[in-house]
């Protein structure tokens, strides 16, 4: 097998085959998350096509984040059962039909059905819990790190293909776009089948800081392994870090994906800024996201996490009141997108952090899962909320002070976390 032989050559060279994982589900995410960010440059001619309101796209858009958030604990399950190389290849596989099927829609229920389920079902499985089951497996030294670096391809994916596709969409409409994304998904398929492998034992490695291969789990039975998900909420949600955890993380979704990757190319079109322009302002959101998500993994290993949350969520807040300030100038929304950008992120290495210290690392996934359920939540509300501001109101701006007024919110609520929920993981048998 390839990855044997990879590995085996890497173990001379004293380099961990976890580390070729990372780069697969890097890419892996990068590229969903460019799926995922794709329609941020197609509202408009999709209005123009079809004539459809904005409300009524960013319906579309609410239920592929609803779907792509509360697919995490199952796919979580999914990845324990199948392994994770087959339900990656399966997700990117049910991404690129969402997005052909697109190419032939001429009705409103057609995009529902292709990118809010289709495309919903198929990015969840590759969400964050991806990142979060990689870097539990794989990792015990530098998990921080790796999750910082997954959480940035993620995030990055999102902004940075834009400016290419709002570059494809004006020269020659948006099914380029859409044959674009599906070719990123047929690269990111082949690699992962190549390289992706499930466990450390699979190659006879322990993880990364550790010096025994751990044996995988013993099998369990599908009925089983889909009632994990339900038994382990029922477990987490008798604690008040879990709620904390989940509340700050709806109002990350709240904040981010669901309001300035969604809305933002068109915000900006309100205030005469064409499309390409708006989507590379995204894109060096993207850039500095990059190096701000991977330094707060870093800072993650060091420092308390919620003093951490405490301060991206804070930040963050800010830099969205900022903006409707900003005149849209070139200098103001530079400003915005470096600031912005360094704390797009940023939050889930320490979320992640505090979710594997509390409860434990073979239930990280799971429980992170539905953490981010609540982030595709607060998404979801605010994809649809923007939009109807938009419809309703003729502007985008009450939905960015509603979402700054909430990180202000989060930040608070991140210290109320309890330190010793932080250092003292809670055994398998009692949460």
């Amino acid at each position: 097998m390839v990855s044997a032989a990879l590995a085996s050559s890497l173990a001379r060279r004293n380099i961990h085959y976890g580390w070729v994982v990372v780069a697969a589900t890097f890419l892996t995410m990068l590229v969903t998350a460019g799926a995922m960010g794709a329609p941020g440059v197609l509202i408009k001619p999709l209005q123009d096509e079809f004539g459809w309101e904005t409300s009524q796209i960013s319906s579309a858009l609410a239920i592929r984040l609803i779907l792509f958030g509360f697919m995490g604990p199952f796919a979580a399950a999914f990845m324990n059962y199948f392994g994770v190389r087959k339900v990656i290849v399966f997700a990117l596989a049910l991404i690129g039909a969402g997005f052909i099927g697109s190419l032939f829609m001429t009705k409103l229920w057609h995009l529902l059905a292709l990118w809010g389920i289709v495309v919903g079902f198929g990015t969840g499985l590759t969400a964050m819990v991806l990142a979060a089951t990689v870097s539990t497996r794989w990792f015990v030294k530098h998990r921080g790190l790796v999750v910082g670096m997954l959480s940035a391809s993620s995030a990055t994916g999102q902004l940075v293909f834009l400016p290419l596709m709002a570059e494809l969409t004006e020269r020659y409409g948006w099914r380029a776009t859409v044959f674009f994304v599906c070719a990123m998904i047929m690269v990111a398929a082949l690699l992962v089948l190549l390289f992706m492998r499930d466990r450390p034992s699979d190659v006879n490695l322990p993880s990364l800081g550790e010096t025994q291969v751990a044996p995988a789990p013993a099998a369990t039975t599908l009925s089983a392994a889909l009632m994990t998900p339900i038994t382990t909420l029922k477990e987490i949600s008798a604690t008040s870090t879990f709620w904390i955890l989940f509340a700050t993380f709806f109002i990350c979704g709240l904040s981010t994906n669901g309001l300035i990757q969604t809305h933002f190319v068109t915000l900006c079109g309100d205030f005469g800024i064409v499309p390409v322009a708006a989507a590379s302002v995204l894109a060096v959101m993207g850039i500095f996201d990059f190096f701000g998500t991977i330094g707060s993994g870093w800072l993650s290993d060091r420092f308390d996490n919620r003093w951490l949350l405490f301060w991206y969520y804070g930040l963050r807040g800010l830099s969205l009141l900022y903006l409707p300030f900003s005149d849209f100038s070139f200098y103001g929304l530079s400003i915005f997108a470096v600031f912005y950008g360094l704390d797009w992120i940023a939050t889930v290495p320490p979320t992640v952090k505090i979710a594997a210290d509390r409860f434990g690392r073979e239930k990280a996934g799971l429980v992170f899962g539905w953490v981010f359920a609540g982030h595709q939540l607060g998404a979801a509300t605010a994809a649809y909320g923007a939009g109807l501001s938009r419809t309703e109101l003729s502007s985008y701006l009450p939905a960015f002070f509603v979402a700054g007024a909430f990180c202000l919110l989060a930040s608070i609520l991140a210290i109320t976390l309890k330190k010793s929920g932080l250092t003292n993981p809670v055994p398998a048998a009692a949460h």
